[in-house]
């Protein structure tokens, strides 16, 4: 199934890139797909940093929070929120074993040993890649909203999640830097919408960022 969705899908890319203008910078010396070159990124991948959005969406409204990402491939992260006011300047850091939250609105911090639960570590884009490789089921395709053209990786989310069952990963095919993540439910609803506003690839990170002292 991959395969034939994966052969399908770069015969559309190539398609469509000899349709486009000519960009300007290195993609033009490059004669890879798009989806080529993104896969490239996201296999290599080993640390990013990301200015982003975070909509959790319930059948009671939603709510959205931006935030400071840091992320290693190997799982570890730490996720500061900036807003809205009253939740701003906490943080949420696992070092891999162990979550670690801080409110600067209670004092002293809160560390708990125990396995992460995926209302987190899916609004990560190692989580996706993870999910993704890891997969047979995965589709590409093309799109665009907004300004650009991107390619669309589509792939399921493990562990029988009931308001996680699937994902899509929209990557501008310029720039090669994510600009949304969506995570579905069973029904295909909308239930988890990240937007990057900014987004650093391989990052230098000191492993103090995943420590909570």
């Amino acid at each position: 199934m991959k395969k034939l969705k994966l052969v399908f899908a770069l015969s559309l890319l190539v398609a469509v890139a000899a349709g486009c203008a000519a960009i300007s910078g290195p993609a033009q010396e490059d004669s890879r797909s798009s989806y080529e070159r993104i896969h490239e990124m996201l296999v290599n991948l080993q640390t990013y940093r990301a200015v982003a959005t975070v909509e959790y969406i319930s059948n009671r409204g939603s709510n959205t929070f931006d935030t400071l990402k840091h992320a290693r491939r190997d799982g570890r992260y730490r996720i500061e929120v900036t807003a809205p006011e009253n939740v701003a300047g906490s943080v949420t850091v696992f070092d891999g074993t162990t979550i670690s939250q801080f409110n600067p609105r209670v004092s002293g911090r809160v560390a708990v040993s125990a396995r992460e639960n995926p209302e987190r570590s899916e609004i990560f884009l190692t989580s996706f890649i993870s999910n993704y490789l890891a997969s047979d089921d995965v589709s590409v395709s093309v799109g665009s909203f907004g300004q650009g053209n991107f390619t669309v990786l589509e792939t399921v989310v493990p562990g029988n999640h009931p308001y996680m069952a699937s994902e899509r990963l929209w990557v501008d095919n310029q720039t090669l830097n994510p600009v949304r993540l969506v995570i579905y439910d069973r029904d295909g609803a909308e239930r988890v919408i990240v937007n990057f506003k900014e987004f650093e690839l391989d990052a230098d990170m000191d492993d103090s960022l995943f420590t909570m002292s």
